[in-house]
């Protein structure tokens, strides 16, 4: 039985007295940060009785359906994240689960993913769940199959998907009967599309396409029922568009471009033929990075989400930012997000993080004026345990700001020096933020300041501030590093001796070459699944269909690569290094780890090379994760402690 949420706050606040007179925590093991989230994905069904959520066993991630009111579980589907995934799952009615899954494919040398589309109907006696799209003798059996554009919400037996049946590459739109798995084409192929967009009454509108490196979006006008041209640019140029979607009337549209250097909100009257922008949103210091928010009752755009905001999400709708000020004055001092409701805004689902607590779910209902407690994300940190980022900032050695996150250790003193992990994130066109991530917690939680800066190149910091990884590896982002680490040490926080760098992809690349640029700075390094040779990525851009948006992104210049690229360089590493991939890794292939640890070792240096079998690119598999973080651990004990 739940607990109502007085009680369960009432325990809070004594389990929070207790641990300030309780001794130190002993070390949580390593499965209490490496596990794989303990419950996930809460999602309503449409009229609230039920939910559907990922709770993880042992690392066994199983989908189940419960009742709201009698408690009842459902399984519908488990995976350990080894051979297959569940991206997502949602309800196209009130017996109907739709779930999307990937699976990694090899075709010679070359790792990819595929998706499927498959159900689960709890009318059914024998339950289970069966692959909803089959493609018929002469069609294309499609790469992406899980590609929903609209679950049409007024139609409880349809939805509509994107898929390339006719011919590779060359995506339709198709009304796909769920429970009968049928399916009728309602648009046909055109030229260079990637993919459509529907509008609320489940009308495809647009077409989006991608033409090496030109992008442009079409309208189909409903008059006319003629299409033309609305936005046309180049990748990664200023005039880049990004269509958010429609709102309740169809001549509303909401897109994201640039606006004083950051993506802003706009709406526009597709109407007007000028296409004029009315300005939504705009934060002068960080680029819009959400979506929409939908009226579940109305389907009409309610506000928006950004990550800049209190409680992430800024509702117009006056309803619906009554309720969340309500759980605000209920869940005080935390960020509270609203991530589901069912049709009729009566049942909602709430995700909670606060400096105790790095995630709770919790179910409310308005009716009944009631919330209770769901479950802990991390149940065995708590807010005895948890450590949570400070923002800092620092200054380049060309004067420009760096916002960074930095974690502490548990009894940190101020004016003592700490072993210290620069943890520079992957992308490199992503951003570390401030909420809870497993990498720093578990290093902090063993004793390091982590520090993780959003270096030059990252995005969320305005166009001009993200243009810098355009053709920008081992430059001016490189160096950002190097200035982090030494704003830790003039800071106080640690000294040269006891600081190493670590990262993930684009991080482990940057991990790698810091030991190669700036030799000096770092005892050690440690890549997770990071690049190590550039022109071998721009070789291999050819097998896909986005190989000049690739080569664009990298630079065209092979020569420039090839004195970028950590595998040319390995006998100036000096320093010991750790070298970690997955062996079934379709982003970063993992010859990229191999070829360096081969090299490292011609030359007589100090590396170690571990290969995680099956493994992916994202640490799916939990002891994978559970692996990656103990041998990084280990190494750095060796060489800081």
């Amino acid at each position: 039985m739940r607990q109502p949420l007085w009680i369960f706050i009432a325990i809070i606040i004594t389990t929070f007295h207790f641990g300030v007179l309780a001794s130190k925590q002993p070390t949580l093991p390593i499965e209490a940060h490496a596990s794989l989230p303990n419950v996930s994905q809460f999602n309503l069904s449409p009229n609230g009785s039920k939910y559907a959520y990922v709770v993880n066993r042992d690392g066994v991630l199983i989908l189940v359906i419960q009742e709201a009111t009698t408690g009842k579980v459902y399984p519908v589907t488990k995976t350990d994240n080894l051979n297959a995934k569940l991206n997502w799952f949602d309800w196209v009615n009130e017996d109907i689960l739709l779930l999307g899954v990937s699976y990694t494919e090899r075709q010679g040398l070359i790792r990819y993913t595929r998706t499927e589309l498959l159900s689960f109907d709890l009318t059914k006696k024998k339950k289970g769940t069966q692959a909803v799209i089959r493609p018929k003798r002469g069609q294309n059996n499609s790469q992406f199959k899980d590609n929903v554009i609209s679950m049409l919400p007024d139609d409880p037996d349809h939805v509509l998907v994107s898929i390339d049946l006719k011919q590779r590459n060359r995506p339709g739109v198709y009304k796909l009967n769920v429970k009968k798995r049928r399916l009728k084409r309602v648009m046909s192929f055109k030229a260079h599309v990637v993919d459509w967009i529907a509008d609320q009454q489940g009308n495809v509108r647009i077409s989006y396409h991608q033409d090496d490196t030109r992008v442009f979006y079409r309208l189909l006008d409903s008059k006319t029922n003629k299409w033309k041209t609305i936005f046309d640019y180049e990748v990664f140029s200023k005039n880049k568009v990004a269509v958010l979607g429609f709102d309740i009337d169809p001549n509303t549209l909401y897109i994201k471009a640039i606006h004083k250097d950051k993506e802003s909100i706009f709406k526009v009257d597709i109407t007007d033929p000028a296409l004029s922008r009315e300005l939504v949103f705009h934060d002068p210091n960080y680029d819009a990075d959400g979506s929409l928010v939908y009226s579940p009752k109305t389907g009409a755009v309610a506000g928006y989400s950004h990550s800049n905001i209190d409680n992430v999400i800024h509702y117009w709708d006056e309803e619906l930012q009554t309720l969340q000020t309500s759980i605000s004055q209920v869940l005080p001092n935390a960020t509270n997000v609203i991530t589901d409701m069912d049709n009729q805004g009566n049942s909602y689902i709430v995700y909670s993080q606060s400096s105790k607590d790095p995630g709770s779910y919790l179910l409310g209902n308005r009716k009944n004026n009631s919330i209770y407690y769901l479950a802990q994300v991390y149940p065995q940190i708590n807010e005895k345990t948890y450590l949570g980022k400070q923002q800092v900032e620092y200054a380049a050695r060309d004067g420009i700001k760096i916002e960074a996150y930095i974690t502490l250790p548990q009894g940190y003193k101020s004016g003592k020096n700490y072993p210290a992990i620069v943890l520079p994130h992957g992308g490199p066109a992503a951003r570390d933020y401030q909420s809870y991530d497993y990498w720093s917690e578990f290093f902090a939680s063993h004793g390091y300041i982590v520090f993780q800066p959003n270096f030059r190149g990252s995005y969320g910091y305005g166009f001009e501030f993200a243009q810098a990884a355009i053709g920008g590896w081992g430059k001016a982002m490189q160096d950002d590093l190097d200035d982090a680490a030494k704003w830790l040490i003039d800071e106080g926080y640690t000294n040269k001796s006891q600081m190493c760098i670590a990262g993930g992809s684009y991080g482990g690349y940057a991990a790698i070459m810091a030991l190669i640029k700036h030799p000096d700075t770092f005892k050690c390094a440690a890549s997770f699944a990071g690049v190590t040779d550039l022109a071998s990525i721009y070789s291999q851009a050819r097998y896909f269909t986005s190989k000049e948006v690739i080569r664009k992104q990298l630079g065209k210049d092979r020569d420039k690569l090839e004195n970028i690229s950590p595998i040319n360089f390995a006998n100036l590493v000096s320093k010991p290094i750790l070298l970690i991939h997955g062996s079934e890794d379709s982003v970063v292939p993992v010859k990229h780890s191999q070829k360096m640890a081969k090299a490292l070792k011609e030359h007589n240096q100090d590396v170690t090379y571990i290969e995680l079998e099956d493994g992916d690119h994202h640490l799916s598999y939990q002891p994978h994760r559970i692996a990656t973080l103990e041998a990084m651990l280990a190494f750095f004990d060796k060489q800081l402690k």
